[in-house]
């Protein structure tokens, strides 16, 4: 099992292959925004990839044009809904507004 790191609080979670980032974080309790309910369609799960990213899903269409609504983002962003676990571990920044 994957295990994805959250910073800054350092906090890890064991996560099943093939989940999203999002859902991982939720049912290990860990506070992230997620108006849209994992749809896609907001950008309140908004995240930085900062070790893994090949191991991350390929960013989709719907994805790509909601990220490029958000100011700040760079090429380590992804959306924790869309972001699903591949094999390898994961470390990933949540944004402060």
């Amino acid at each position: 099992m994957p295990v994805l790191t959250i910073q800054p609080s350092g906090k890890t979670i064991e996560a099943a292959t093939g989940s999203s980032i999002l859902s991982a974080m939720l049912a290990a309790g860990s506070d992230i925004g997620h108006k849209c309910e994992g749809k896609g369609e907001c950008d309140s799960c908004h995240i930085s990839v900062l070790e893994g990213r090949k191991s991350l899903s390929k960013t989709q269409r719907l994805e790509n044009e909601r990220l490029d609504t958000i100011v700040g983002v760079g090429s380590k962003s992804r959306l924790a809904c869309q972001a699903l676990f591949g094999e390898e571990d994961v470390t990933v920044e949540i944004p402060t507004i």
